[in-house]
């Protein structure tokens, strides 16, 4: 029976390229001239923290490194976004959490997504993937049609793999 796999990965490697880029380009920025920032990744928390020593310019920081992730080839649906926090004096600190792997909710969500469209294909949740099973090649590529239409509405980048007859 014929089936793939839906996965969410990140490549960790381009994540921190795409940071050093950033804190690279802070660095050489006129508007960035004696405000102190700061980006750390910490891999095992899954976790970015974005500091600025003066409030106003943190989105200014998540911009850029948005735009070195995009580059990079991260998609920023993997990114979920912290409530900004005032740190000590005029500065602020934000937390980002990086989602790599499919969550159980979210893999709920894919497969409830598949149900509604009436395709006749079978999914189910494997750790922080799912695999879906069907009859025939066709369905599978209908499904995978349907979940890259839906990619937005889900809110989480997709990789499908493992493609077998």
């Amino acid at each position: 029976m014929p089936s793939f796999d839906i996965s969410s990965e990140v490549n960790w490697q381009e994540v921190d390229n795409a940071i050093n880029q950033a804190t690279k380009e802070l660095g050489q920025r006129f508007d960035f001239k004696g405000v102190k920032s700061e980006i750390k990744l910490d891999q095992k928390a899954k976790t970015i923290t974005l500091w600025c020593s003066e409030e106003g310019k943190l989105e200014a920081v998540n911009d850029i490194l948005q735009s070195k992730l995009v580059k990079r080839g991260i998609s920023l649906l993997s990114l979920e976004y912290k409530d900004v926090e005032n740190a000590f004096g005029q500065s602020s600190r934000q937390t980002i959490i990086v989602q790599a792997g499919i969550s159980k909710e979210k893999g709920k969500e894919i497969i409830a997504s598949l149900k509604e469209t009436k395709i006749k294909v079978n999914a189910q949740i494997q750790d922080e993937q799912v695999r879906v099973s069907g009859k025939n090649r066709d369905d599978l590529q209908a499904a995978i049609a349907h979940l890259r239409s839906q990619s937005d509405t889900l809110k989480v980048p997709m990789q499908f793999g493992n493609f077998r007859d």
